[in-house]
């Protein structure tokens, strides 16, 4: 089995982990916890930010006890926009399911000056990228131009059956700004119907690291580095969540030169038709 695959390790409660210890790098942390009504999650941030997403269902949410009322919409993540919620570092939260809660908590190292906040959906509008066979549609949670947080770059994205996304391949795996950034990354996959499944590779230029993946319902891929597209199935929609974070808060990718020609006629490298 590969390396970079996570696979759920319960079907309830705390249910898949990612840390930067167990990753075996330094900045993204990700899990991904399934409430029942009524059940509830308290955690405090310590040095770390947090993005929690609500990937499905309702919550009341309260941040350094403040009560914020009842987020939350869809009650499957292929439903329309998602709710989620910042909190700096040195902060704390709890989450009570007001319905059955499928909850992620995105973080990276944090520091002073931000203030957490509710991101209702609409805060960012949804993005069609590609054309034919390479459409997604792509909904920033916390881009880059928000300024609010220190690392956290948080979006998820929606590929319909038959269709690639983060293609063609790009990576971010040097800090070498401004032709690249140094992102460690994430993907959180669900699928629809739930029995689907797709492929990811995660590869290097001299292939050092190159792995395919079968990635089913509730897999996490991390990606430490290298280019990592990925393809769907016909007759199964693909939605995936993305946590990136690094030494700096810039998405700036670099784009595999054998594939460059695929942007003629999509965009520009760099562009709407590439990244995500």
């Amino acid at each position: 089995m590969s390396q970079l695959r996570v696979r759920p390790k319960a079907d309830h409660g705390l249910v898949t982990e990612v840390t930067p210890e167990s990753a075996g790098w330094r900045h993204v942390g990700f899990a991904l916890h399934r409430l029942a009504a009524g059940e509830s999650l308290e955690a405090e941030t310590g040095a770390r930010e947090v993005c929690l997403a609500l990937v499905s269902g309702k919550a009341r949410l309260a941040i350094d006890g403040e009560d914020l009322g009842e987020i939350g919409e869809r009650m499957s993540p292929f439903e329309g926009p998602p709710w989620a919620a910042y909190i700096p570092a040195g902060g704390r939260y709890a989450i009570t399911a007001t319905t059955p809660l499928e909850l992620a908590v995105c973080s990276a190292p944090g520091g002073p000056g931000h203030r957490a906040k509710l991101i209702p959906p609409g805060t960012h509008p949804q993005i069609v990228r590609g054309q034919g066979s390479n459409t997604r549609r792509v909904t920033n949670i916390m881009p880059e131009d928000d300024g609010s947080a220190d690392a956290l770059l948080v979006v998820e994205v929606i590929t319909p059956g038959g269709n690639t996304s983060s293609y063609p391949p790009h990576k971010h795996d040097r800090d070498d700004l401004p032709n690249e950034s140094y992102l460690e990354e994430t993907y959180y996959h669900r699928f629809n119907p739930p029995q689907g499944y797709g492929f990811q590779r995660v590869y290097t230029d001299d292939r050092s690291l190159d792995e395919s993946v079968l990635i089913e319902d509730g897999d996490v891929v991390m990606v430490p580095k290298g280019y990592h597209p990925v393809a769907t199935l016909h007759g199964y929609d693909s939605y995936y969540l993305n946590v990136m974070a690094g030494p700096h808060r810039v998405w700036k990718f670099h784009n595999e030169p054998r594939h460059a020609w695929l942007f003629t006629g999509l965009g520009a490298p760099g562009g709407p038709a590439g990244g995500r």
